[in-house]
């Protein structure tokens, strides 16, 4: 009988056992253990490059700059002669909802109330001749002071100086006072109406209501009242497009005129 001694195994044989026995622990873990999910494999995103703080506020300024302005409207509509009905639908939306359907209709004018609107034919002065065929009469009547024939309101001292320029060939040897705020302080503009006599006034609807107001100037006398309805500013603005100059001629339209013009002293003129 042959005998083996412990000391006599292969010491390779005893690694090769325990191998053995923990590849099978290490499976037996496995079996008990929860299957591996597997991992999404992440979608590539798009790399966006962050614009400097420069660059974006210059983006900010551009849109903004891209808001509608009064002047690009209108630049692009086409010039159309003012009418009656535009002025009677300005007073109509200006006061439609602070005013009663009767006090509307105290301020609404009658056709009768307005003299032919300029078609954007005529000059100043032809179309002065054409609305005062009796003007040489007019002023050689009128003797009161304080007052004027005809009064012309525009939006800024410098189209008064203008207009004023332009009636040469109308006004002949009539005298013209300038109803306008700049360089020209109300104590003067008051003085001379009440020293001298002027046929033609011309100005600012704000200066006019003040004159109006203190009663430096009064329009019993008044026969004709313009609006330089049609001319446009640097900007394209009209007189009624200018809010200051809108709100100040309604008043004055609402306070003095609009009653002379219902009793018929006074006819208004688009030119």
């Amino acid at each position: 009988m042959v005998s083996f001694s412990i000391w006599d195994q292969d010491p390779s044989d005893d690694e090769a056992i325990e191998k053995a026995s923990e590849n099978r622990t290490a499976t037996h873990q496995d079996s008990d253990s929860k299957p591996a999910v597997k991992k999404k494999r992440k979608q590539p995103t798009e790399c966006f490059l962050s614009q400097p703080e420069e660059k974006q506020e210059s983006a900010v300024k551009a849109k903004r700059r891209k808001k509608k302005k009064i002047s690009d409207v209108l630049q692009k509509s086409a010039p159309k002669p003012g009418v009656p009905a535009d002025l009677q639908n300005l007073l109509s939306q200006h006061f439609g909802e602070n005013r009663s359907v009767i006090e509307i209709e105290e301020l609404k004018l009658s056709d009768s109330c307005f003299l032919p609107a300029n078609d954007l034919t005529h000059s100043f002065s032809s179309y002065l001749k054409e609305i005062c065929p009796k003007w040489v009469k007019l002023r050689r009547s009128h003797k009161e002071k304080k007052s004027v024939v005809m009064l012309v309101l525009c939006s800024s001292a410098l189209r008064s100086l203008e207009l004023i320029k332009s009636m040469t060939a109308f006004k002949g040897d009539c005298r013209v006072i300038k109803l306008f705020a700049k360089h020209i302080k109300i104590k003067e503009q008051m003085n001379m109406l009440e020293k001298g006599m002027f046929h033609i006034g011309v100005g600012t609807p704000g200066r006019v209501k003040t004159l109006v107001e203190q009663d430096a100037l009064c329009l019993n006398s008044t026969k004709y009242m313009i609006l330089d309805w049609n001319w446009r500013d640097q900007k394209l603005r009209r007189m009624m497009d200018i809010p200051e100059i809108k709100k100040e001629t309604i008043n004055l339209l609402e306070k003095s005129i609009i009653k002379l013009c219902r009793d018929g002293s006074v006819k208004l003129g688009l030119f």
